[in-house]
């Protein structure tokens, strides 16, 4: 694949045309002003990561706000692959013909006389913009040049207000793109943008759509999965690596740190956590993940608390959670009701993976009750019969790193072993 285009079209090369291609319009990234240009540098960057192994050669081309995509590619490929960019608003199949009147005329009628055919009734719009100010006609006149063709021709109605189809004219110097089909695309700012976030990635429904979420805002995200071995099972394993795989089809591949907290968590539950030990090894994920965070080059930590969902989620129990933070902790679905977050895993594809059964390590040693006002005097007391630094160093030693959808062979946990991400082990604070 290369960058720009390696087309050379003008009024010559009318019989390779109409050529298929797809149009990608951006979404926040033109509203950055002076930043515009590295909005849309990353934004290429992200497509084109996008479109690894599509099984093709394939070209980019950007010309005055709108991406051009095509290639030795099935248009639907490259639908489906743009469709997963984070920063693209709107993802349109078209095609290209030479910017004369007669071309798009003639296109347009024929796209639009086969469309009749499937839908009866069929009603239409046609919706142009001149970029280049030396065509002939305006942006008006061509709208109606086209739709009185059309209309003249076939007979079809038209429905300014709610077309049936709407079509889209991009007049350029050399070449027109005509579309006449929309795919709502992700929207958000380029992955990459806004830095680099950790987040904490458990198997349920939450987590991931918060990871999600934060990408949307233009953090690149990792993920750290904390498990209850040696006191469960490896499920929670399978889970979190099968939704950070699907969560990097929305992002250039994050890495998924695994690390066994039963261990810490016993000792905990031995050192007298009582009440607190939800909350308790709560922090203490949030401390080992923020060391984690600090050799990864990460700037801030992703959660997928939501208020009151459940006790450990109260107000008082996440300001105490947050005492033990050393960087930001971003929740993204704060405000957010259960029945919103499932229907977004749904919508992005994780919902089908944290249905599936595994053992959580949150549930390993809780409390019959949960405290929902832990204080941190209260929770600091059970710490300081621990050496803390030591129980994360410990954890971060022990600590695997997969790179999800890069090392799919055999399970896809060919586990990468300590160091194999450049994590060390090290002090908490």
């Amino acid at each position: 694949m290369t960058a720009g285009s390696s087309m050379t079209t003008g009024g010559s090369s009318r019989a390779s045309l109409p050529a298929p291609c797809v149009l990608l319009k951006p979404g926040e990234a033109f509203l950055k002003g002076r930043n515009r240009e590295r909005f849309e540098q990353r934004l290429q960057d992200n497509l084109r990561y996008a479109l690894r192994g599509v099984g093709g050669s394939t070209w980019i081309k950007t010309t005055q706000s709108v991406t051009v995509l095509g290639g030795e590619v099935p248009v639907e490929e490259l639908v489906e692959r743009a469709r997963r960019v984070i920063g693209f608003s709107a993802v349109e199949p078209a095609v290209r013909v030479p910017s004369t009147v007669e071309d798009i005329a003639a296109t347009v009628l024929g796209a639009l006389d086969g469309l009749r055919a499937e839908r009866p009734g069929l009603t239409f719009a046609v919706r142009a913009r001149r970029r280049d100010k030396d065509f002939p006609l305006t942006s008006t006149q061509l709208e109606r040049h086209v739709g009185g063709v059309v209309h003249e021709t076939l007979g079809l109605p038209v429905d300014l207000r709610n077309p049936g189809v709407r079509v889209s004219v991009e007049v350029g110097r050399h070449e027109t793109y005509l579309s006449w089909e929309r795919h709502k695309g992700q929207g958000g700012l380029p992955v990459g943008t806004s830095g680099r976030a950790l987040v904490l990635l458990s198997g349920g429904y939450d987590s991931p759509v918060a990871a999600y979420r934060a990408m949307r805002r233009g953090l690149r995200c990792d993920f750290v999965h904390f498990t209850g071995a040696p006191y469960t099972n490896a499920a929670s394993v399978y889970k979190a690596y099968a939704l950070a795989r699907e969560l990097n089809r929305y992002q250039p591949g994050g890495r998924l740190h695994v690390i066994a907290l039963g261990t810490a968590q016993k000792q905990l539950a031995i050192a007298g956590a009582g009440k607190f030990q939800v909350v308790a090894q709560r922090r203490l994920m949030i401390r080992t993940a923020g060391a984690l965070a600090r050799q990864t080059g990460a700037e801030a930590l992703v959660t997928g608390d939501s208020l009151g969902q459940v006790a450990s989620q109260t107000l008082t129990n996440m300001a105490t959670i947050d005492e033990a933070a050393s960087l930001p902790v971003l929740r993204p679905l704060l405000g957010w009701e259960k029945q919103e977050i499932i229907d977004e895993a749904h919508t992005i594809g994780t919902a089908g993976i944290s249905v599936l059964p595994d053992e959580d390590c949150c549930k390993l040693l809780a409390p019959e009750r949960v405290t929902t006002r832990a204080y941190v005097p209260d929770v600091q007391r059970v710490e300081k019969r621990l050496d803390m630094d030591e129980v994360i160093e410990g954890l971060l030693r022990g600590a695997q790193c997969l790179r999800p959808g890069a090392d799919d062979a055999a399970t896809g946990l060919a586990a990468a072993a300590d160091g194999a991400c450049g994590v060390q082990a090290v002090p908490s604070r």
